[in-house]
């Protein structure tokens, strides 16, 4: 059976710098990453468990989100109240 290689949207090969020439495909526990442009290759071993996701503002624990501060703003009015003609 054939290994599907697959595109990485974006990626920028480290050695020759072409954007989107950069593929990766994984077989028998390694994952491997080359690009079509230049004779870049690389191996990296799978590590168990699921990759730590990145915290953002919609992952992150409800309790972190209630304790963001609260800061009051004071809308100005733009012909400048405080002239008047």
């Amino acid at each position: 059976m054939a290994v599907q290689k697959r595109f990485i949207a974006g990626a920028i090969c480290p050695r020759c710098a072409a954007m989107d020439r950069v593929r990766t495909w994984e077989q028998y526990g390694i994952r491997y990453r080359d690009c079509v442009n230049c004779d870049f290759f690389e191996q990296l071993p799978i590590e168990d468990g699921a990759a730590a996701e990145l915290e953002t503002r919609v992952n992150r624990p409800r309790e972190e989100q209630q304790r963001d501060e609260v800061q009051k703003v004071k809308i100005l009015d733009p012909k400048g109240s405080g002239s008047r003609e």
